[in-house]
């Protein structure tokens, strides 16, 4: 979905879809779709006191309404594209290594470590290489895979577009474990797909519901709360989360659309504090602050131990931003337009914008150390950008 936009619309003119998958996706792309119901609001001249610039850049083939996350490893980026190419880049100089074709459409991002490369399929194929990219198996889930596979302890974790988590066995793809929950009748397509920390597999589900997995047998440790539906109709009472979530140090924290953002005891599953604040696109975390993007495009910035508002950015509304990233004191979003703008960590304030190829920037930014962030657009740029 490369517009992610929000507006309410009366359920009677969904009466049309002829099933239910019809309708969860009609909603999507009412909801998020094409058409914005509002207005950009228009880019202001700023007085940067940083300088952002282009270190290197390279192209793939379009993202094809699908949103990718690259993947870095050591040295190496990995890039997916929706024809079925996997691009290795170097990461010091943006020099293509290798480039493959999976024979697939691809319709998530990459999964990189312990000398696996991982994609998934619109036919919910998983499929692994290793770093030079020789193929080394297949494995098939219950439906397409929309989020990069996370690898972690010879395990591979995948998340399927019906919201199933499996565990696959590194070495050969066999599946290890599969964990579903009952899910609404009602539910937003996302990207979002799961996070690992320590040997737990984080994942967040439609109803708001956020869950911590064993990740090498798949036992659940705990279930929290972080939203709850609301509202009369079907369609007010949505509260996904619909991003991925995010951790620092013994917390866990997500947002769901519709309804708050909470922070979670990664020990036991209790919710510490939650703020009310909609979100689709998700958060990035430093050491003290929790940043959010709104699901109107206001950026926020919130205290990780109480979850207090330090400030709000509302120069990006209806921009279609992307989930925040810290780098180089500043925080990171890109834009609709394939805009990436530099918020003050202190205050919110503009600190520097670079343009990239006119096409939005969907997915999270990369970190790549302190003053450094990967790029891929929808329309199959890679960027590489330094910050002074």
């Amino acid at each position: 979905m490369i517009a992610r936009k929000f507006s309410i619309f009366a359920f009677a003119l969904l009466a049309g879809c002829s099933s239910l998958t019809d309708l969860k996706q009609d909603i999507s792309e009412r909801m998020f779709g094409a058409e914005p119901a509002n207005p950009p609001t228009p880019l202001t001249e700023i007085k940067p006191t940083m300088t952002a610039k282009i270190v290197w850049s390279a192209s793939v083939a379009k993202a094809e309404g699908y949103s990718y996350t690259p993947a870095v490893d050591g040295s190496a980026v990995f890039v997916a594209s929706a024809n079925g190419d996997i691009t290795r880049f170097d990461l010091a100089n943006g020099k293509q290594v290798w480039r493959i074709n999976a024979d697939e459409t691809i319709s998530g991002g990459v999964g990189a470590g312990e000398n696996l490369v991982l994609v998934g399929s619109n036919e919910g194929m998983v499929l692994a290489f290793d770093q030079n990219g020789k193929a080394l198996w297949k494995a098939k889930v219950s439906s397409e895979v929309l989020s990069a596979p996370k690898i972690s302890g010879g395990v591979v974790v995948v998340r399927s577009g019906d919201s199933r988590i499996y565990g696959l066995n590194a070495t050969d793809g066999k599946r290890k474990w599969v964990y579903e929950r009952a899910t609404p009748s009602l539910a937003l397509r996302s990207n979002a797909g799961v996070t690992l920390a320590d040997g737990a597999a984080y994942v967040g589900f439609a109803g708001g519901k956020m869950v911590a997995i064993k990740a090498d047998d798949g036992r659940l440790l705990w279930e929290a709360s972080v939203a709850l539906p609301k509202g009369v109709t079907e369609i007010e009472r949505i509260a996904d989360i619909t991003s991925l979530p995010v951790v620092e140090g013994r917390m866990v924290y997500a947002a769901a659309f519709q309804g708050r953002v909470a922070a979670v005891d990664r020990t036991n599953g209790r919710v510490m504090w939650t703020h009310d604040l909609s979100s689709y696109n998700g958060l990035g975390t430093d050491y003290s602050r929790l940043y959010a993007a709104g699901g109107d495009g206001a950026v926020w910035s919130l205290d990780n131990g109480s979850g207090k508002s330090y400030w709000k950015q509302e120069k990006l509304r209806y921009r279609q931003i992307s989930a925040p990233v810290p780098v180089g004191g500043s925080i990171a979003v890109g834009d609709l337009e394939g805009y990436v703008h530099f918020l003050s960590a202190d205050d919110g304030s503009f600190v520097a914008r670079i343009q990239t190829n006119n096409s939005p920037v969907m997915a999270q930014p990369v970190a790549l150390g302190d003053y450094r962030l990967l790029v891929q657009t929808a329309g199959g740029g890679v960027y590489v950008i330094s910050l002074k």
